[in-house]
């Protein structure tokens, strides 16, 4: 596993499917944001879920998903929404 694994929340799949869309590094990860690896992860994988996106958003922040405030955790879920297939 690489440097994406070690983050909170990316286990050894999460990482792959970064990887295959291009995102390689936490830098990588921080510059594209949670919103906008998601939608690549799901492009690749229609069963990315809400789950994913809290957590690649508390791998940008450096902290379990659940640790993230609830005026953000509100503003994905309607990114969600909007976006899930």
């Amino acid at each position: 596993m690489g440097e994406l694994s070690k983050l909170p929340n990316i286990g050894k799949v999460v990482e792959e499917q970064l990887n295959q869309v291009n995102i390689f590094t936490e830098n990588d990860l921080k510059t594209i944001g949670a919103k906008q690896a998601w939608l690549k992860i799901q492009q690749i994988d229609e069963s990315a879920c809400i789950h994913r996106l809290l957590a690649l958003e508390g791998a940008v922040r450096g902290v379990k998903k659940a640790q993230l405030p609830d005026d953000v955790k509100a503003e994905l879920k309607e990114f969600y929404q909007w976006n899930k297939k």
